[in-house]
């Protein structure tokens, strides 16, 4: 069962909020390596149509080169991947762009050329031959190679599947990505031990609930013009930034807002994407584990539930237009959203932080307002129930989940 831990104020004044950087000056009024290259992993993610799962590994594996790139030269934190320390007197923004562009060049070999004249651009602007923007290059590059190498082996590949299944209460189709239950964390110790027990069962008052929350909610054949914007906007399908992205995004975003200071930047980014990219282990293993059926196949076949509380409508549809592409329980979306929310929250102590964000998949790229972490947290995760892909127990476990996991990386990690 998820073992929820208590982010407290006395931990948070430990050591979540900046601290000013030492060494050479961080900052350029035309140079910001910490968004200029997590946005380029998005845009890398978009277009090689990454499953959500791929997509948080490689956000992580950019978030945490850039931190320990400038954390070698500011030596405020304990590290990410990468122990060592970079030279003193070098150029963090050199430093953090070259890591992330080591990675890149990497993991999406097809770009590398842009990836290269990004490189370029970016250390001309910060005077490319000075010995500080020298020193701060070499040594982001060698970091980039080192958590390259640190990944390397970590079981997100080669990609397996688990079969399809039959029965009442069993996913129907194959799925793959199943290895992702397998990977080796970034920061938390073991995620899978935040997965939680079982669905309710069938033939429970729980289960006859949820499923007839969905049953309403879910219907395509239910006019609900917000409801259905609600779903799209949270949908984030293949070619978008995934959902890992959608708050990676919104982390630039309110970094932006308030100015954060380049190695608090980078210290953000790298906490909140290695608590997605951990948020995975633990997502994958408790479908993996439960291959809850989807509420299409639910509905449909609900004669066969042993709950007499449960009608079939074997004409019902999911108002997303699909039944979904892995077993039920948990949604991801909600444990991503869960582990974003907590992450944010923590880091800039407070959940109730105004913001304005539009998705990949946000209906006419029209931007919507949210006043904390959580709310957007609690609107992507019901997002699934409205689309009728997910029961509401699902939805509340996924949250639960991905708190847990943020909660132990936030504690633990970068300190």
């Amino acid at each position: 069962m998820i073992k929820l831990l208590v982010v407290t104020v006395t931990v948070l004044n430990a050591g979540l909020i900046a601290v000013p950087a030492t060494g050479v000056p961080a900052t350029r009024p035309d140079i910001d390596s910490v968004r200029t290259w997590n946005e380029l992993a998005v845009d890398a993610v978009r277009l090689n149509r990454a499953t959500d799962a791929d997509a948080a590994r490689l956000y992580a594996m950019v978030g945490v080169a850039v931190f320990d790139a400038i954390n070698g030269i500011t030596r405020q934190r304990t590290p990410g991947l990468v122990p060592a320390t970079g030279p003193h007197h070098a150029d963090q923004q050199a430093a953090a762009a070259a890591a992330a562009h080591a990675v890149l060049t990497r993991l999406d070999p097809a770009r590398s050329s842009g990836y290269d004249a990004q490189l370029t651009a970016d250390l001309g602007e910060l005077g490319a031959t000075t010995p500080a923007v020298t020193r701060g290059a070499a040594w982001g590059d060698r970091v980039g190679e080192q958590v390259v190498a640190a990944r390397t082996g970590d079981g997100s590949t080669p990609v397996a599947s688990q079969p399809a299944g039959s029965g009442p209460g069993v996913f129907r189709a194959a799925w793959s990505g199943v290895q992702y239950r397998d990977v080796a964390p970034f920061a938390a110790d073991d995620p899978a031990r935040y997965a939680p027990g079982p669905p309710p069962a069938l033939t429970s008052s729980a289960y006859a609930d949820a499923f007839a929350e969905v049953a309403v909610l879910g219907d395509a054949g239910r006019l609900a013009p917000e409801l259905l914007a609600t779903y799209q906007f949270w949908s984030l399908p293949p070619g978008s930034s995934q959902p890992p992205g959608e708050w990676l995004r919104i982390a630039l975003t309110v970094s932006a807002d308030r100015h954060l200071p380049l190695a608090e930047q980078a210290r953000l980014t790298a906490l909140l994407t290695m608590a997605l990219a951990d948020t995975t282990v633990a997502t994958v293993a408790t479908k993996y584990a439960y291959r809850h059926w989807r509420p299409t196949t639910a509905i449909r076949e609900a004669d066969t539930d042993g709950n007499a509380a449960t009608a079939p409508d074997p004409a019902w549809s999911p108002r997303a237009g699909s039944a979904g592409g892995s077993p039920e329980y948990v949604s991801g979306h909600s444990s991503y959203s869960g582990a974003g929310a907590t992450v944010l929250a923590a880091f800039f102590h407070r959940d109730h932080v105004t913001f304005r964000h539009a998705t990949d998949s946000a209906p006419g790229g029209v931007a919507r307002a949210y006043p904390s972490f959580s709310a957007a947290a609690a609107e992507a995760g019901v997002s699934r129930i409205y689309g009728g892909q997910h029961f509401g127990f699902s939805n509340r476990a996924g949250l639960a989940l991905g708190r847990a996991v943020a909660t132990e990386v936030v504690l633990t990690s970068l300190r």
